[in-house]
C-alpha cells in the first residue's frame, strides 16, 4: 500500500524512531510502513491520520 508517511514525519522533522514512540509501535514497523511492505491495522491507520491531522485516504492510497 502506497502512503504519505515518510513526507509527513519529514514535515515535522521527526524520526522514525519519533513516530513510532508516537504511535506505540516499533521503529521497525514504521520503516516497513513506509517501504510499503506492511500495510497498517485499521486502528493503527485511525491513529496516524489522527497523529497528522488528515484523513486515512490522504495519508493512504490503496493500489490495485
Amino acid at each position: 500500500m502506497k502512503n504519505r508517511l515518510k513526507v509527513l514525519r519529514a514535515e515535522r522533522d521527526w524520526s522514525q524512531t519519533d513516530l513510532a514512540e508516537a504511535l506505540g509501535v516499533s521503529r521497525q514497523t514504521i520503516h516497513a510502513l513506509e517501504a510499503g511492505k506492511y500495510d497498517p491495522s485499521l486502528p493503527l491507520a485511525f491513529k496516524i491520520a489522527r497523529l497528522f491531522g488528515q484523513s486515512i485516504e490522504q495519508i493512504f492510497e490503496d493500489q490495485p
